[in-house]
């Protein structure tokens, strides 16, 4: 199977079914760039009757003359090039008659649309509910601009909210399909997974033929190489201020992980901080967690970068940048490798979360840290359901003692979660019991619950 469609059979799957439903049907599509949205779309349009049209930050003319073209190329409809259309309802009256039967209609980058035409999701509004509503249209807007999908299509204050039929936001791959890309170890399949994350593009930047190292380098360390700039391109697309969230990400990446060291890093007052978190949050760039054991509306927040492509760019390359645009690429590996240990350590943490919660499907999980008799205290993983706690420590690290381990967090049982198992995950034990897993093991679990 195609890699760009590994993992996809869910969406694949759901818009044929909105496909088979007799109507005119409006979906929605989005999610971050280079997810694989439009092969996502071009994979589903194959063998049916298809308009496709990616709209430009042109003009509105242009755009409209090229949406003609479109229609004349896929419906056969050669007079519409002859028209020199001045507005969108225009176009579709011309069109309504031909779309008495199924007709998937694509417009990709659907946001730039609104760059050009402020208007034009009111005056879609119209076109939908007095034309195209009546035909049998297959009607996609997609886009990669999460703030105005969301904003501006599908929130309640869209001329356009109650049109549609569905939407889906498109995410990354999960862990379990890396493999694919990838079909390495699972240990660099884990290092891979925690610098690009489950983006299908950059996952395809990495050669699996090449030492892990040489791809890091190639993409990261190296100016030109894909990964090097992507992520300031990324923020420059989406965000109207990337300087102050990148101050705030680079914080963040730095260690400062509470709302004032962030304000304090940066120079900003807490409340554009907070605002700023809001819409990076909103962009799934930027997460928080709390004790497991605190009420959600608790007071110890603390931030961390959830996209790994970000995170390990703002926590390697950025700081490096000097280095590689003197050509130094290979010192900045180096530097990189030396730290990329503790790196890896919070990124298999959050694994291991991942993989208790589908084990304990019904319990909160999450990390726990505070103070108990004045000494501080941190517990990597903890399930807590109705009194009871699973305890749990994740190590990146070889030839670790598991009993030793599991003696060492007994001692950080809490009185309201009393414990019912002590679990260690680590890469690998000097000797392995009850209640140890190494990466094969975490491997298998991976697979089983398709994470």
């Amino acid at each position: 199977m195609n890699q760009q469609f590994i993992n996809r059979e869910r969406e694949l799957a759901w818009l044929e079914e909105l496909y088979k439903k007799p109507g005119a049907q409006l979906v929605v599509i989005y999610g971050r760039r280079r997810i694989g949205k439009t092969e996502l779309l071009k994979k589903f349009a194959e063998g049916k009757k298809v308009v496709y049209f990616y709209c430009e930050r042109s003009s509105k003319a242009d755009n409209l003359s090229r949406l003609a073209a479109a229609f004349a190329d896929g419906l056969g409809i050669d007079y519409l090039r002859e028209i020199s259309f001045t507005d969108w309802e225009p176009l579709f009256k011309a069109l309504a008659p031909y779309l008495k039967e199924r007709v998937v209609v694509i417009f990709d980058e659907f946001p730039y649309l609104l760059d050009v035409d402020p208007a034009v999701a009111s005056k879609f509004q119209r076109i939908w509910d007095e034309l195209l509503s009546k035909t049998e249209v297959f009607l996609v807007l997609c886009g990669s601009s999460v703030a105005v999908m969301e904003g501006e299509i599908l929130s309640y204050k869209s001329p356009l909210y109650g049109r549609r039929t569905g939407s889906w936001k498109v995410g990354e791959m999960p862990l379990h399909s890396i493999k694919n890309f990838y079909p390495r170890p699972f240990e660099e399949v884990l290092m891979l997974y925690a610098v690009v994350g489950g983006v299908p593009l950059y996952l395809k930047k990495f050669n699996p033929n090449k030492p892990f190292l040489d791809n890091l380098k190639a993409e990261f360390f190296t100016k030109g190489g894909f990964l090097y700039d992507e992520a300031e391109f990324l923020l420059r697309q989406e965000l109207r201020e990337p300087r102050n969230y990148m101050l705030i990400l680079r914080a963040i990446a730095d260690g400062r992980r509470k709302l004032g060291e962030i304000a304090n890093e940066t120079g900003l007052d807490k409340a554009a901080v907070s605002r700023y978190l809001a819409t990076l949050e909103l962009l799934d760039l930027v997460s928080y967690e709390l004790p497991v054991l605190e009420p959600p509306k608790a007071r110890k927040r603390l931030y961390y970068i959830s996209d790994n492509y970000m995170a390990f760019w703002f926590k390697f390359v950025y700081p490096h940048k000097s280095l590689v645009e003197q050509g130094l690429g290979e010192r900045a590996v180096v530097e990189t490798w030396r730290r990329f240990g503790d790196y890896m350590s919070f990124v298999f943490e959050r694994v291991v979360a991942k993989v208790v919660q589908a084990m304990y499907p019904s319990y909160k999980v999450g990390r726990q840290w505070g103070k108990r008799g004045g000494q501080a205290y941190d517990i990597d993983v903890l399930a807590v359901k109705e009194g009871r706690g699973i305890y749990v420590e994740a190590k990146w690290s070889d030839n670790v003692n598991c009993g030793g381990e599991k003696e060492r967090l007994k001692e950080k049982t809490l009185p309201e979660a009393e414990p019912e198992a002590f679990y260690i995950f680590a890469k690998s034990f000097n000797k392995k019991e009850e209640g140890c897993f190494d990466l094969a093991d975490l491997e298998r679990l991976v697979e089983l619950y398709k994470l």
